[in-house]
This record gives structure tokens, sequence and C-alpha cells, in this order.
């Protein structure tokens, strides 16, 4: 949805995007890390309800540096 704002499900081009943020004490769409947080930016289908997450492609060697084993 993201890149075509066309439902995947539906079809419906209605399609709402919900920014990742980052609240108070670690609240938020966000996945924490030791000192700082990467945002998950929501895209959500207001047909359908169909929603999807994604992470901004700069954030990822930082998660990498993270989880990776």
């Amino acid at each position: 949805m993201k890149n075509t704002n066309t439902c995947p499900k539906c079809g419906s081009r209605d399609i709402l995007k919900i920014p990742g943020y980052t609240g108070a004490y670690g609240s938020g769409n966000n996945i924490p890390l030791t000192f700082s947080t990467v945002k998950v930016h929501r895209y959500l289908c207001c047909n359908c309800g169909f929603s999807e997450e994604w992470i901004n492609v700069e954030d990822i060697p930082r998660l990498e540096n993270k989880f990776k084993r």
C-alpha cells in the first residue's frame, strides 16, 4: 500500500498513512533500541481495515546492529 496507494486485499485507494512516533516513556508505534527508537509507520485501508507496517530503509542497519545474530 505504501508504494501503490492501493489495498492488496480489496483494491481500494482510500489509504490512510499513520506516521510512527515515539512518545513519553517509549510509548508510540516504534521499536526501542538502547538509547533511541526506530519509528514504524502504518498504512491502513479505510475500506476493509487491512494494514501494513513499514520501517524507513535508512533505519534498517540500526535494527540489524541490535537484533541480527
